[in-house]
This record gives C-alpha cells, sequence and structure tokens, in this order.
C-alpha cells in the first residue's frame, strides 16, 4: 500500500493532508488502499496566530476530530530526521526510535523561534512560540497575581518589535488583568531597529505607535537584550529592568530538521518550492507553509503566516496524490496580500499590498482580526467528513473584508 507521510500538523500540515484526503476520494482510492499518515509532535492542531491572546482555550483543537473522519492516521512522535535517498523518516516516540518509510512526502514542520546565546534567555524566559509555551506564560503570570507587590513583578518586557511581539505588547495588559497582577505595571517592548514595526507602510507606522502610546507601552529602541536572570534584563545601553517576566520574540527560523537536507535554503532556512509544492532538488518531496519558500504571484514569494500556509497545504495535499497517480496538478496562485495587526484593546491595524499600506485600523479592523482569528482559519468542527473535505479543496480565499465576513 503506497503511504503519504504529512510532516507536521500546523497550518500547512493539517490542510495538506486533508487535502490530499480530499484528492484520494477524488481519484476513487480508498483510505485502505493509500495511507495518508500525519505526524505531529502533538496530538492537536495549534491555532498558532492565537497564543499572544487573552484566552487561548481554543487554540489548541484534537487532531482525532479533524483526521479519523476521513480516514487519516495520525502518530504522536518527534520528526529527527529525513532521508530522501531511502525514502524514510527518522521519529522518536515513547516507545524509542523508529524509522518510516514513504512513498511521498510532505514536509510542513513549521518554524521555530530562534533563540540566540544569550545568557540567561533559556533558562529565565518566555514566549508563545507555541501552545505549551503559551500555557507557560499564562500560568507564570498567574502566579504572579498571587504575590505580594514586588520589585519586577507587574513589569513585562517584551523582546522584539516584529508582528508577534507588537501583538504581545498590546495584548498584556488583558493578559495581566487577568492574571489578577497588581501594583504600578510597566510593558516595555524592547527592538534594535529605529522604530517599531519597520516593515509597514510609511502611512500605516503611525498607527502601532499610537496604539502603544495609548496602552501605557513603552519602547526601547536601538537596544538589544544582553542578559536575562530571574529578576532582571540588561540591555546592550546598560539598562538593567527589574522584571520577571521576559517574552522573547526574536524572530523566526524553519524547521532545523529540513537544515540536513541537501538542497538549497533561504536565509530562514525555508526550502525553496515550485508553484506545485514541489521541492526543488529532491524527487517525491513536496512542502509548505513555514518551512518553505514559493514565488506565488511571479514576483513575491510567500512569507511565514497562516495567511500562505493554509492554501500552501491544501495546494501541497492536492498535488502529492495527483502525483502519486501521475495525474495532473494545480499551481497555486495568489494575487493579493494583506496584514491584519492585533493591536490590543486598542483595535488593530489592517494594511494591503506588500508594501503594508494603511487599509483600515481600529475597531474596524480590530472585527476584521477577530473573523480571522476566531472563523477564517479555523477547520471545520462539525466532525463532518463532508466539512472538512469541502474546506480541503485546493482554492485560494478571497482577502479579508473590512469589519464583515
Amino acid at each position: 500500500m503506497p503511504r503519504i507521510i504529512v510532516l507536521g500538523a500546523g497550518f500547512a500540515g493539517l490542510w495538506a493532508a486533508l487535502g490530499a484526503a480530499r484528492k484520494r476520494d477524488e481519484v476513487g482510492a480508498p483510505a485502505a488502499d493509500v495511507e495518508i499518515l500525519v505526524i505531529d509532535r502533538n496530538p492537536y492542531h495549534n491555532i498558532r496566530v492565537r497564543n499572544y491572546e487573552v484566552d487561548i482555550s481554543e487554540a489548541a483543537i484534537p487532531l482525532a476530530g479533524l483526521l479519523d473522519p476521513v480516514g487519516i492516521r495520525h502518530r504522536v512522535a518527534e520528526v529527527r530526521a529525513v532521508d530522501p535517498v531511502k525514502q524514510q523518516v527518522s521519529v522518536t516516540t515513547k516507545g524509542g526510535s523508529e524509522i518510516v518509510g514513504y512513498d511521498r512526502l510532505v514536509l510542513a514542520l513549521g518554524s521555530e523561534l530562534a533563540h540566540p546565546a544569550i545568557p540567561g534567555l533559556a533558562a529565565s524566559g518566555f514566549d508563545v512560540d507555541t501552545y505549551a509555551a503559551a500555557v507557560r506564560l499564562d500560568e507564570h503570570l498567574a502566579g504572579l497575581g498571587k504575590q505580594v507587590d514586588a520589585e519586577g513583578v507587574a513589569t513585562v518586557v517584551i523582546v522584539g518589535g516584529g508582528f508577534t511581539g507588537i501583538e504581545v505588547a498590546t495584548e498584556m495588559p488583558g493578559k495581566l488583568d487577568k492574571a489578577g497582577v497588581s501594583g504600578k505595571r510597566r510593558i516595555i517592548l524592547v527592538d534594535p531597529n529605529s522604530v517599531v514595526g519597520a516593515t509597514f507602510g510609511e502611512n500605516a507606522r503611525p498607527v502601532v505607535s499610537e496604539a502603544l502610546t495609548a496602552l501605557g507601552v513603552e519602547t526601547r529602541l536601538h537596544a538589544r537584550v544582553t542578559a536575562i536572570d530571574a529578576g532582571t534584563v540588561t540591555l546592550s545601553s546598560g539598562e538593567i529592568i527589574p522584571t520577571r517576566t521576559v517574552v522573547w520574540c526574536g524572530g523566526m527560523r524553519a524547521s532545523p530538521v529540513v537544515q540536513t537536507l541537501p538542497v538549497e535554503r533561504d536565509r530562514l532556512g525555508c526550502l525553496h518550492v515550485d508553484r506545485f509544492m514541489r521541492l526543488t532538488g529532491a524527487t517525491n518531496i513536496f512542502a509548505a507553509g513555514d518551512v518553505a519558500s514559493c514565488v506565488v504571484d511571479g514576483e513575491h514569494a510567500t512569507v511565514m503566516s497562516c495567511q500562505f500556509a493554509r492554501p500552501m497545504g491544501r495546494f501541497a495535499g492536492n498535488n502529492v496524490v495527483a502525483d502519486l497517480f501521475g495525474q495532473p496538478m494545480l499551481p497555486l496562485d495568489i494575487d493579493w496580500y494583506v496584514t491584519v495587526l492585533d493591536l490590543g484593546s486598542w483595535g488593530a491595524l489592517h494594511t494591503v499590498g506588500w508594501d503594508r499600506q494603511l487599509h483600515a485600523s481600529g475597531a474596524a479592523a480590530k472585527a476584521t482580526k477577530q473573523i480571522i482569528n476566531r472563523e477564517r482559519i479555523y477547520p471545520p468542527r462539525t466532525g463532518a467528513r463532508a466539512d472538512l473535505l469541502a474546506a480541503a479543496a485546493p482554492t485560494v480565499q478571497k482577502p479579508p473584508p473590512t469589519g464583515r465576513r
């Protein structure tokens, strides 16, 4: 029986698996004749872009309810390596190490937070890179809420003024409220650039500054963290800030598993794929999501976001089955790009185009952000086979409208 393995169950991996199941049905192959196997370190699909929010109770969805109804097998295991010559994947489970063979492979292991060798970061830093990390941060804040007012208890330092750092900083007042953290609060955003949100267009960048000011978020620009311990963070300026909470949001890199493959990668470690999601320089391997880079409009390459991971996954899933059965594959074309940045209780920022020009802000953009985070990026949760397969069609959604569906 031919086996298709999908590595990863994030936005790309989940939709690659469902897309493969949909195409398997379309070609008339029973699940008993073509195995689709998902391997992930967790038994759930993480709505990762919600990990920064005050309420993350719906950010992890059990895989069984998403994959079992459509005949997809799934295993909890840590992926260690891929051998493209032998067509094998090395994994580690509670029972030990295993080798699993494949006929076709979809690499969708996503990205991981980059952790530089800063003294104390590993021992004393927090992040929202994974659901488990987000839960750990929330539990830490809840613990602070039970402490008496002491130096640094109500101070949170967020490192990195990119998308994640801004969203963590602007949502932090709500997280501190929920945790019951009292005392004089300070939320400090540290970034080496001269401005926060440097990648936004000139007419959008002031919106970020306005929201940070309104929410009382301080900034430390032209600054880097040089050391962290349980009670302080030290900046390159020499400033030492008393704090019990340092949230690291210092950039992403593609999964380290793919770094050993004998193929070219970009500066973030992403694999190059063609418009059909086929890995350049290898056979019988497709890749999608944060681990892959694809030119989608003849000019621009995908960036690490669920906006691209989800359609890349759908097309990879469709095409890996089409390739297995010698059928025509479908090219991925995406002719639009938007960003919708959450700015906490202040609202949100909605930009359009690759130069990220302002489209909407405040309450209207917030409504769009909530539709995206709570509806648009979710798989069907009905448990119905038909709903899951229909949602996995190899199509590209239209851009999100402002303030309405």
